[in-house]
């Protein structure tokens, strides 16, 4: 064999090769990034459950979108925050109800918080790596079907949030406190 001359099993293992690649490149978004570096939100894949944010658009924190004046948020079987970003007065109690049939957590990024806000996550964790640890361990901060978390947002600007075990399908909310 030359290499002028290919055979079918080296075009199938350069197409192959070739389509595994392009499938690693969508998963080396570091954790709470979109794999979309170039913040249009279209990242080819037409089945998401849940919309990629759009363009940034300045204070908002990148999320884009339309904010939903709303104190409750909905977890569903679509592993979906609806609404996925709302808009509350500081002081307001927001209540995130599993209305599915699947377990959902809430969890805010650590470095998606305003400075001086206090860390929220089910479970009562302080911090995102202790809520990542809890889950992993028994599945701590687990809010079942049926059930409800609720924190008060007491500090002025926008918080993101994710269900760990949903993460990686999309499933991020924030909450913008004026």
């Amino acid at each position: 064999m030359t290499s002028s001359d290919p055979t079918r099993r080296r075009i199938l293992r350069l197409t192959g090769a070739a389509l595994a690649g392009g499938a690693v490149a969508g998963c080396s978004a570091a954790p709470g990034e979109s794999s979309d570096a170039g913040g249009d939100g279209d990242d080819g894949n037409a089945d998401e459950a849940t919309p990629t944010p759009t363009a940034d658009s300045g204070g908002d924190g990148g999320s884009g979108g339309e904010w939903t004046q709303a104190s409750t948020v909905e977890m569903t079987d679509q592993l979906a925050y609806e609404p996925k970003r709302i808009q509350v007065s500081a002081g307001t109690t927001v209540t995130f109800e599993n209305t599915g049939n699947i377990g959902h957590t809430v969890t805010a990024y650590e470095d998606e918080i305003p400075d001086g806000a206090t860390y929220f996550a089910s479970g009562g964790f302080e911090s995102q790596s202790a809520a990542s640890d809890g889950y992993s361990n028994g599945q701590e901060g687990n809010i079942p079907s049926g059930e409800s978390y609720e924190h008060t947002f007491e500090t002025t600007g926008t918080y993101k949030y994710y269900c760990i075990p949903h993460e990686l399908n999309g499933m991020v909310g924030y909450v913008k406190v004026v």
